[in-house]
């Protein structure tokens, strides 16, 4: 009995423990929790099953990751007040990534934002763009050209989506797509709260020769309720300096640029 006790205790401990590195890093592996408390990789996943089950983390292949809030759909005001110096340093880098005579997509986001208060410089320029406070910011510009899709107002995020604008956007081919996205994941890929908003963001993508997802670190590690598209669809990825080491090293080892600011 006295045995039986003891494992239990170990059992608890090695549980809270993995849940303080979970917390720390975002995520963890079976075979690194193997080694650090000398058990089996099956005896951890047990453990990761139990603790996924009381929705303490999520299981991934080979690991777990941090549980993270889904289908939240915050709205524009609230999200540009979120990061908003890393977001004005991507939407400065993203700019410089663009060429006289490009057509580009901007997706709808406050990130997206940024880079199209950065285009006034340009003589000769198409932008694409389902949001409407980005083509209003862009207005102002008389050196670009503008195409909005009709479609259904999402008051939240004051994007165009649905049947019209998912038909009008598939008329175009365009040289580069920057993607704002409220989840990525290596191993999982891009996500976003509305169903909607993610079937438009696929067809972009496929419409693109080159995709660019923009995005702060804060979004590493998450997976809100929509998923866009594998990581294997994006070409780069522009973040700020606190992204995850492993996060990096796992885009990186898919073939993906890394570009920090």
């Amino acid at each position: 009995m006295a045995v039986e006790e003891h494992d239990r205790e170990m059992t608890v401990q090695r549980r809270a423990r993995i849940l303080e590195l979970i917390e720390r890093e975002g995520q963890v592996q079976v075979s690194s929790l193997s080694k650090a408390f000398r058990v089996s990789s099956v005896t951890i996943r047990n453990d990761l099953s139990h603790l996924e089950k009381k929705n303490l983390l999520i299981r991934t292949r080979g690991g777990a990751i941090r549980p993270q809030r889904v289908a939240v759909d915050f709205k524009i005001t609230e999200k540009a007040q979120k990061h908003f110096k890393e977001k004005q340093a991507i939407g400065r880098k993203a700019a410089e990534l663009i060429q006289e005579g490009d057509t580009i997509i901007l997706d709808s986001g406050t990130t997206t934002q940024e880079i199209a208060k950065n285009l006034g410089h340009f003589k000769e320029l198409t932008v694409i763009t389902n949001a409407l406070n980005i083509a209003h910011l862009l207005a102002d510009y008389t050196n670009i050209r503008v195409l909005v899709p009709g479609g259904i107002l999402r008051k939240n995020a004051l994007s165009l989506v649905g049947p019209m604008a998912e038909s009008a956007i598939k008329n175009y081919y365009c040289d580069k797509l920057f993607l704002g996205v409220d989840g990525i994941d290596a191993q999982f890929g891009i996500s976003t709260p509305n169903v909607e908003e993610a079937y438009l963001n696929r067809i972009m993508i496929s419409i693109s020769r080159e995709v660019y997802v923009v995005t702060d670190s804060s979004k590493f590690n998450k997976r809100s309720f929509a998923f866009i598209a594998p990581m294997e669809k994006i070409n780069a990825v522009i973040t700020d300096q606190n992204i995850p080491p492993q996060e990096r090293e796992k885009l990186e080892k898919l073939g993906l640029q890394v570009i920090l600011v």
